[in-house]
């Protein structure tokens, strides 16, 4: 009898470990994902009204950041620096940030020299229309606007694996 019990505690925890990383918050790449086309949204971009889009044709590395977010803050630079190495071969990062304090969010693009076209969208609509629910989340996204790649939480995005994937999409055309 104890040994019919524990085994079914057993497999019910197996069970339960299985069900926990089929979850979202904890798979890299999200292969359902992958192949969809990205959600289009509005947002401000030098000054004028622009759509994800009006971006087809680049790579587009979509981060959902806040200046509150840890993760976020400390992944910064490093998008800073994929910007400028991906900027001449048709890449762009997309800050959408979910700051619903204006000043914090200026004072924190100005004090972090923040060189990728963010937008700041305090309603999270935007975040919400993609399922993002923990901070960073990124999507990487194809020339053809199709979502190459979802990942959770902050990346160096500047070396390693993650700019050799995002330097795999540049290279497809």
């Amino acid at each position: 009898m104890k040994r019919n019990i524990l085994t079914i505690v057993v497999l019910l925890g197996i069970a339960g470990l299985l069900v926990g990383f089929a979850m979202p918050e904890y798979r890299q790449g999200e292969s359902s994902l992958a192949g969809t086309t990205a959600k289009d949204f509005e947002f401000i971009l030098d000054g004028k009204l622009t759509h994800l889009s009006d971006l087809r044709g680049k790579v587009v590395v979509l981060n959902f950041w806040a200046t509150w977010c840890p993760p976020c803050v400390e992944e910064t630079p490093s998008l800073n620096s994929l910007q400028a190495q991906i900027a001449q071969q048709g890449g762009v990062v997309l800050g959408v940030s979910l700051d619903e304090d204006a000043p914090a969010y200026e004072r924190f693009l100005k004090d972090n020299h923040v060189a990728f076209p963010t937008y700041r969208d305090p309603t999270k609509k935007i975040a919400e229309d993609y399922g993002t629910k923990m901070y960073p989340e990124t999507y990487l996204i194809d020339r053809q606007g199709k979502i190459a790649r979802k990942i959770i939480g902050g990346q160096t995005w500047d070396e390693g694996d993650m700019l050799l994937y995002v330097q795999s999409l540049l290279i497809q055309k």
